[in-house]
This record gives C-alpha cells, structure tokens and sequence, in this order.
C-alpha cells in the first residue's frame, strides 16, 4: 500500500494541508540542485569545452549527466518503494553533491565527463524521489493545488540557472557554476531531515538486478549508437552495428525479465493502459525537445550574435517566462475542472510551430523574432509537459505510485540523452561540413573558445564563415526536435480523457489494497 491509510484524506483538513505545505518546501528546494545540475551550465558549455576541449565534447558533457541519470532511475524509484522513500532520496542528494564537488574540481574533459556521470547518478535519483514522495503525500485530483508550485520551482531553475551560469562565468569562473550547489543542497537535506514525515515501510522483495543491468546496457548503447554514429564512426561501421545490436538484444531480453520477474524493475503491465504508455511518449518528447533548446539557443546566441554567456541567459527568458506562465494557468485550469486533454494537445501544437520556426534562425534572424519563436515553444512546453506526471500517477494503482513517477522520470531523462545525442550529432556535422567546404579552418572546434571572447579573437573571415556554420548547425537541431514535437502532437491527441482521482476515493482505493 503506498499511501498510510487516510493519508490522503487527511490532506483536506487545515493542520495536515500545513503539514503537507511545509513538507513541500524542502522537496521543491531539493529539486533546485537537480535542475540546475543540468540549466546552470548550459550558458557556461561554450567556455568550458573551449578551456576543456572543444565544442565537439559539447555533447558528452551533457549527455553524461543526463545518461548516468536514465539509467540509474528505475532502481532509485524500485529501492525508494521497497526500502522508504524519504531515505533514499537523502542518499540520492548525498551523491549528487559529490559529484557537484568533482565538476567543480576537474582538470579536462575526461574528469569532467566522469563527475557529470557521478553527479547525474544522484540527480537520478533526486528526480523521482521528490515526485514519489510528492505523490505519497497528495492525492491527483489535490495535487492540481500544489503542482504551480511543483513546476514553478522547475522552472525557476531554468530561469534563474543560465542566469547564474552566465554571471559565475563571466565574473567568477566556470566551476562555481557546479559547486553553488553545495550551500542549497545541504540546506535541503537539512529540511528535508526536519520536516518531510514519510514512514518507511520495507518491503520483503528483491531488486530485479538483471532486469536493471540489461535496461542500463540498452540505454547506454543505444545513447552511443545516437552520439557516435556518423560523428565517430561511419553508421555501417562495425563499433555502430555491433552496439545496435547490442542495444537491442538487451532491449529484448529486458522485456522478457520484466515478464518473469517477481519485483520487475519496469511493470509490464502498466503499459496496458493507454494513457500510461501515451505519457511515456509526452515524457520523452518534452525532454528531448526542451533539453536541446537550453542547451542550443544559448549556444546560437553567443557564437552567432556575440553575447555574453549572461546575456546569452537573459535572451532565454521569452522561452522560460512563457512556459512558467502556461504552467500556471495550466495548473490553475486542472484543479478546477479536472481536465488536461486540450491543454496537452493545444501544448504539443505549440510546441511543433515553435520547433519548426527556430529551424529557421540564421545570421539575419533578428532578436525580437526568436524571442517570438522562443516564447512560443515555452508556452507549448509549459501547456504539455505541466500534467504528465499527474495523468501518469493517475493511471496506475497507488500502489504503484513510486514505479509509475520513476518510468516518466526515465522516459524524461532518456528524452534529454537521447535529444542532446542526436541535436548535437546533428550540429556537429553540420558546422564541419560547412567549415570543410568554405575554409580549412575547421579546428576552431577544439581549440577556440566559443563564447563572445574567443570568438573575438578569431579572424574576421574565419568568424563570418564560423557564424553561419554555426546557425546551420542549429538549424538542424531544431528540424530534428520538430520531429519529435510533431510526434508530441499525435500522442497528445490520442489521450483519453480520465477524471483524475479525488482524496475520498483516493482514499477508499487504500483502504482496498492488499
């Protein structure tokens, strides 16, 4: 049983709902650390791979994050179910700010990759807990009261973490932009400690270690297959085939674990309901279309129109002023009426025309433009993405609450991997060819800052050829984000609409669990 008998219940009356509010501060602040592991250095790549080396491990340094957190997601949400959730979430943070601390303290690239991969484990596991322990504690249908706080606190990192990049890297330095999260994850572990009241209830179960390790061989190389292939290595070379296969023989015995296993790290049978499964496709997009724009626009900024990394995260505030705004009144539509459907479907509309109109930015696109285009595909993300989670909870038995948070938060994170992969597999390939054939110039790659200084410093020539490989380079990226916007779309259209679960009938579920 995942929630204590009249937990929910208890939620409408005034001391448990102050009981609840003040458990969800240190949630929503233990989600800052989180976020900003993944928004604070977006305005800070360009300067990092140029000291570091090179735009071409731009990817990796993200994707490791990012991969480290897919893969680890599933066993976080299984150990939180059987073992408590409140403890492994305390966990969850101990190793996110150890690896914080390694970012912080890298010499090159390859350390850097390495820390991000720590720091992504505990992001992982930061991610589901506090949406497991968020939904232990509120009911769906009570949930629409909280979740504009849930997501305002979202995106507020996403808002306030190119800022703060952007200002660390050009008044202090780079790596402050990864050890800032020490102060605000010791002060939420702290509350966290004081204030958050899950019981632990231990489950006499065991985790389906195959199943995991097959699921973590299946996402790592299907991420490489996505990151090296055509960069690397040619895409019928034998290192791209051999992972292909690799990934989906592991993929196919992952099924047939879930099928046999007694504590299945991923239930089968949660995907026999149609929102479910149709939430996993929404989860998925908005993460790879939303990760590739934090990560690309500030990049288009600074490399085409020679802002500063600041600058570059103040140009992003149309995009994330918007999506905190949709979300807003997204939350505020759904706790009143209890439904959701036209609002992702109006969202992932949204979200297609913006994707598509940012494949179009050039050296000639002016700013007010790609704030307009910025501003619109916020507003999508902000529409479809602010009731995922919810509609996903909702579909399953409560139960299953914690497994069904820990499969979107997978499908989100693999989302981003998969988005960052193959937009800057694209990217890259992109502005190599187009460096090749205008100029030998290509190694301004790797061994050029690309932020507003290094580009600076680069010969006028050599600069106008880098500014319009670069808009190409995102072009790209946009037309392939568009693809999966568009399939955000036809998801969306295809849910059915399901009232979302009150506190009494919450309630009276609980009581009728085994």
């Amino acid at each position: 049983m995942d929630a204590p008998t009249g937990e929910a219940e208890g939620t409408r009356s005034g001391p448990r709902r102050r009981s609840v509010r003040l458990a969800l501060i240190p949630l929503l602040l233990a989600m800052l650390p989180s976020s900003l592991g993944t928004t604070i250095v977006a305005t800070s790549m360009p300067t990092i791979a140029g000291e570091l080396g090179g735009v071409t491990y731009l990817s990796w340094a993200v994707t490791s994050y990012t991969l480290a957190a897919a893969a680890s997601i599933p066993i976080w949400g299984k150990l939180g179910d059987m073992y408590g959730r409140k403890r492994w979430l305390v966990v969850a943070m101990a190793v996110f700010l150890a690896g914080s601390l390694l970012c912080g303290l890298t010499q090159d690239m390859g350390e850097l990759i390495g820390a991000r991969t720590v720091q992504g484990l505990g992001g992982g596991g930061l991610a589901v807990g506090v949406m497991s322990v968020i939904g232990e504690l509120i009911p769906p249908r009570e949930r629409g009261r909280y979740q504009g706080m849930i997501t305002s606190v979202m995106v507020f990192s996403m808002i306030v973490g190119p800022l703060i990049g952007g200002g660390i890297t050009d008044f202090v330095g780079w790596r402050w932009a990864f050890l800032v999260n020490l102060p605000v994850g010791a002060l939420a572990l702290i509350l966290i400690a004081r204030l958050v009241r899950v019981p632990d209830r231990p489950k006499k179960a065991h985790i389906d270690y195959v199943g995991a390790l097959l699921l973590v061989v299946c996402i790592v190389s299907f991420v490489l297959v996505v990151t090296w292939g055509g960069v690397r290595y040619a895409w019928g070379s034998g290192t791209i085939v051999a992972l292909a296969v690799l990934s989906a023989a592991a993929l196919a015995g992952f099924v047939h674990a879930q099928s046999r296993a007694a504590e299945p790290v991923l239930p089968p049978h949660l995907f026999r309901s149609r929102n479910f499964s149709l939430m996993a496709v929404l989860s998925f997009t908005n993460g790879f279309v939303m990760f590739g724009a934090v990560l690309y626009l500030p990049l288009y900024q600074q490399a085409v129109h020679g802002v500063s990394a600041t600058g570059s995260g103040l140009l992003l505030m149309p995009m994330l002023g918007a999506l905190v705004l949709a979300s807003q009144l997204s939350g505020r539509i759904v706790a009143g009426t209890g439904r959701y459907k036209a609002l992702q479907a109006g969202g992932a509309a949204a979200m297609f025309a913006g994707t598509l109109l940012l494949s179009g930015l050039d050296t000639g696109t002016s700013r007010p433009a790609a704030a307009l285009f910025m501003a619109l595909l916020g507003a999508g993300m902000g529409f479809l993405g602010q009731n995922v989670m919810t509609v996903a909870q909702n579909s399953v038995g409560a139960q299953e609450v914690g497994v069904a948070s820990a499969a979107m938060t997978l499908f989100r994170t693999l989302g981003q991997s998969v988005g960052v992969a193959v937009m800057g597999t694209f990217f890259n390939h992109r502005v190599r060819e187009v460096m090749s054939e205008r100029t030998h110039g290509s190694t301004v790659l790797s061994d050029t800052r690309l932020d507003a200084e290094g580009m600076g410093r680069m010969a006028a020539g050599v600069r106008s050829v880098y500014r319009g490989a670069v808009a190409q380079g995102v072009q790209g990226a946009f037309l392939l984000a568009s693809v999966a916007a568009g399939l955000s779309l036809a998801a969306a259209l295809l849910v059915r609409e399901v009232p979302l679960r009150a506190a009494r009938r919450q309630h009276k579920q609980d009581k009728q669990q085994p």
